[in-house]
Parts: C-alpha cells; sequence; structure tokens
C-alpha cells in the first residue's frame, strides 16, 4: 500500500522541492498547477495528503471547500504561504493540519512531512478495505441469506447476494474471519446495493470483543500491505491534531 498525496502548486521551486521530498518518503504524488484540474480531482479521487499552495490562483477557495467533500473531508491538508496574504492562523481556521512557508527549503519540506506522516497512516487506518472472500450468512427474523464477502472494513462489510434482500433491513451477519476460529456476529444495514447482487452493510452493532478481533485482524493485513503501519498509527494515537 502506497500513502498518495495531490500537490495543487504552479510554482515551479515549491513542486520540485516537494516533489522529491515525497518520493524520498514514498509518498506518490500528483500534481496539477491550475485551482480548476485540482478541484475536479478533489470530487473524484481520494488522497491521504492534499498539499496546496494558497497563493495560486483558486487555491485559498480549494483549501477551504477540502472539508466538504465527501472523498477528501478527512486528508491531512498542508497549507503553502508566503506571509502575505494568509496569515498561519488563517490558514488553520479555513482547514488546514499544517503550514509551511514559502520559500521552502528540503530540510523544512521533510520536517514538516515526517510530522505529518503518522496521521496520514492513521486515516487510511480508518478506511482501509481489505480484500476478502469468506462465507457470511445474513439472518432476519425467520429468514436466512447465504452470501460471499468480496471486502471488509471497521465499518462494514460487501457482500455478493444471490438472492435480494429489503433495502431498509438490518440484518444480523453471521462470519469467520480467515485464520480466525471464533465467529462472529454483527447487527448492520445495507448502505448501498448495486442491483446486480453486490451490496454493502454498514456496521450498527458488533459485541466488544468481536470489534477487537476485526480491528486485530484488519491491523494484521495492513502490516502487510505497509510494513511500519502500527507503530506509526500508535505513534499518531499519542499525538493531538491541530
Amino acid at each position: 500500500m502506497t500513502l498518495e498525496s495531490l500537490l495543487l502548486s504552479s510554482d515551479p521551486e515549491v513542486v520540485r522541492v516537494l516533489g522529491s521530498t515525497l518520493e524520498n518518503l514514498a509518498i506518490s504524488v500528483e500534481i496539477r498547477k491550475e485551482a480548476l484540474s485540482g478541484n475536479g480531482v478533489l470530487t473524484s479521487e481520494k488522497f491521504d495528503a492534499v498539499i496546496v499552495d494558497c497563493e495560486m490562483e483558486g487555491g485559498l477557495e480549494i483549501l477551504q471547500s477540502l472539508r466538504t467533500l465527501p472523498s477528501n473531508r478527512n486528508s491531512v491538508a498542508f497549507a503553502i504561504l508566503n506571509g502575505k496574504k494568509t496569515t498561519t492562523q488563517q490558514a488553520f481556521g479555513m482547514g488546514a493540519n499544517f503550514v509551511m512557508q514559502k520559500p521552502i527549503s528540503p530540510l523544512n519540506a521533510s520536517r514538516c512531512l515526517n510530522a505529518a506522516l503518522n496521521f496520514m497512516v492513521r486515516e487510511r487506518r480508518r478506511y482501509f478495505r481489505q480484500s476478502v472472500k469468506m462465507l457470511v450468512r445474513a439472518v432476519l427474523e425467520d429468514r436466512e441469506w447465504k452470501a460471499t464477502s468480496t471486502n471488509i472494513s471497521e465499518g462494514g462489510i460487501a457482500l455478493i447476494l444471490r438472492d435480494s434482500i429489503p433495502d431498509d433491513s438490518t440484518p444480523r451477519l453471521q462470519f469467520a474471519l480467515p485464520g480466525v476460529e471464533l465467529a462472529m456476529e454483527v447487527e448492520a444495514e445495507v448502505a448501498w446495493a448495486d442491483g446486480n447482487g453486490s451490496v454493502g452493510f454498514r456496521f450498527l452493532k458488533m459485541p466488544r470483543n468481536s470489534r477487537e478481533i476485526l480491528e486485530k485482524w484488519l491491523n494484521e493485513q495492513m502490516e502487510k500491505e505497509f510494513p511500519g503501519s502500527l507503530e506509526r498509527i500508535a505513534a499518531a494515537e499519542q499525538e493531538p491534531t491541530h
């Protein structure tokens, strides 16, 4: 798993320094030099970090609107300032988590991005979905559906059902995660359905021991894809957010 970032800047020096620093941290970066183009990609793609040069035309508007975008409202936001139009305090008020001042040196960029890395990993953990194929039983009163899962997260699971299930139903989902002997039973609700048998369920009620099992299992899967993530998550949870 690779952390992903979006850099919005038309400043060649900003692009050069931050592009190199992000690459050194193994964070992929997509660069957009126009606010309109950047706003378009923010509405359709999810990024772990969004870096906005507030001096570019439309930059401040993007920073201010970031928290209203479903895909990126929880992304770690960076504001790049030049100390003229916008103050650090104003940038934080607009939703920035971190602020960098021009001219940006490689050392300062590295320090700032390293400080933010834990937050990016922690946020990635929150929406991390693990592909998994396992048998799931959906029980609703005296009816039962057999399904196969496609992926699971802390908050829900996606299933392939042979028969349709009522959209407003709240069935009990029964399953055992791969490599885990203890079976789990979770109350869930239908979150979405594509009409072709794929249905997403949002977890409503989950026993504490089942939640702990799920979190532990997801941590193990994430660690396999992103070595060192557990240490970063633990470190991030010890630090206050801005």
